[in-house]
């Protein structure tokens, strides 16, 4: 077993809780991907889940009617995302397997797949390529691929969301690398929270333009909000609403992406 996998898989095994949790202190990624998503998703639809974490947006749509299978890496993932969904009284199929291992499953072909995990952490180029490609196969003709990346801008967002941490960045040479990289337009990939491949925004469009998909949205799921979340929250609901209003006719503005932590893309499969 790659020891990167293994690493992977550990660090989500420990911390299934934390990220179940983490969209609870960050609620505004879950509000903008789940609106988008809802402008295709229907009741009835059937959801391959891949690398959907404790299963966050897979109980999400099983509450709205939806025919969900959840493919994971983590069997702590897993665990938790059975315990939420009896929780939440509906039922969800899932699978504890690595994304490059979908194809021993015979899960057959849905109308919608997330692939909101792996790109996060895959190391090379071909593994990525291939998690789309097996994803893309799940897929019927016409049906929707809904894709999450980690932006290079994240790690900056990130120390300005927590004070005193970016004196000590300017200092570490791991934490300058992806400073670097922004100058550069490069991609990172390397230690992180884990393991990680963080992309820089440029170049989430042409990877993408190898599949055979036609592009709907390249959105920022937190749109402008993410380096203030805290700010914001502490607000009167009537504000945390007007700026919810105000972000949402930022999510697609290519200039703006890079105030956000993730980017998604949701793209049509071609016949």
């Amino acid at each position: 077993m790659d020891s990167t996998v293994e690493t992977i898989r550990g660090y989500y095994d420990e911390n299934a809780q934390l990220e179940w949790d983490r969209l609870e202190k960050h609620p505004f990624e879950f509000i903008f991907t789940t609106e988008m998503m809802e402008r295709y998703i229907r009741p009835g639809d059937s959801v391959l889940d891949i690398g959907g974490g404790p299963g966050r947006y897979s109980i999400h749509f099983a509450q709205k009617g939806c025919r969900v299978v959840l493919a994971e890496l983590s069997g702590g993932n897993v665990a938790l995302a059975r315990g939420k969904a009896a929780e939440a009284g509906v039922t969800i199929e899932t699978h504890v397997c690595n994304c490059l291992d979908l194809d021993r499953l015979d899960l057959g072909q849905f109308d919608h797949v997330f692939l909101m995990g792996p790109l996060y952490h895959l190391q090379r180029e071909e593994d990525r390529v291939r998690a789309v490609e097996i994803a893309l196969k799940h897929l019927k003709p016409g049906g929707l691929l809904y894709a999450s990346f980690i932006l290079l801008f994240a790690g900056i967002i990130y120390d300005l969301q927590n004070e005193g941490l970016v004196a000590e960045d300017l200092k570490n040479p791991l934490a300058m690398e992806l400073v670097e990289a922004v100058d550069r337009g490069e991609d990172y990939c390397g230690p992180g929270f884990t393991e990680v491949y963080f992309y820089h925004q440029r170049n989430i469009l042409p990877f993408m333009a190898r599949f055979p998909l036609e592009k709907l949205h390249l959105f920022g799921q937190e749109g402008i909000l993410s380096p203030n979340y805290k700010e914001i929250l502490a607000r009167s609901p009537e504000e945390i609403q007007a700026w919810l209003t105000v972000a949402r006719r930022y999510l697609e503005v290519p200039e703006l992406l890079s105030y956000s932590e993730h980017a998604m893309y949701i793209g049509r499969k071609l016949p």
